[in-house]
């Protein structure tokens, strides 16, 4: 099992065990106003994405990984990379509201771009991130990801973003 560690936080693959956890947190209003154009999923919808995950990982060594406080084993929040198309494995990460501003997903999200880079040897990633959606363009750019272009996706607008692994240079600036 891939694990990861920061010096305030673990990360693990999720599991099917998750589901009820995970589709709680997805349901959050704070969370799926972004994660999934405010819909609400269904439990069956959350389980097909955690089985993707699975799949991932075992294909590509990468997928979701859930994360936790130390010495907590309530979900703190979730990051990953997930292959939506053929090309580029896309960033997705969200942290429960309670712990915003805590710094958690840029942590957390930092330790898996490591992961990715150094580890599984990826060169390029994306993200793509509702305009509105503030608090995850401010950690996009914190971990030195780059806007490359903004389009209208289902009456939305949608900022996507990119980072290559030779910028690991400035990831590593914004480290506490």
């Amino acid at each position: 099992m891939n694990l990861l560690h920061t010096d305030r936080l673990y990360l693990r693959p999720c599991q099917l065990e998750d589901l009820d956890s995970l589709h709680e947190l997805w349901c959050d209003a704070d969370i799926r106003r972004f994660l999934f154009d405010d819909r609400q999923i269904s439990r069956e919808e959350a389980q097909s994405f955690i089985e993707a995950s699975i799949a991932s990982f075992s294909n590509h060594s990468y997928g979701i990984w859930l994360f936790f406080e130390n010495h907590s084993d309530k979900i703190a929040g979730f990051t990953g990379l997930l292959q939506f198309t053929e090309e580029l494995p896309s960033l997705i990460f969200g942290v429960r509201p309670q712990l915003w501003g805590h710094g958690y997903a840029t942590k957390a999200v930092l330790t898996m771009l490591d992961y990715a880079f150094a580890d599984l040897g990826l060169k390029y990633i994306v993200a793509d991130v509702d305009e509105p959606n503030d608090r995850s363009i401010h950690v996009l750019e914190r971990i030195g990801m780059s806007q490359t272009k903004r389009a209208i996706v289902n009456e939305r607008p949608l900022l996507y973003y990119e980072i290559y692994a030779p910028d690991r240079e400035n990831i590593n600036n914004v480290r506490d």
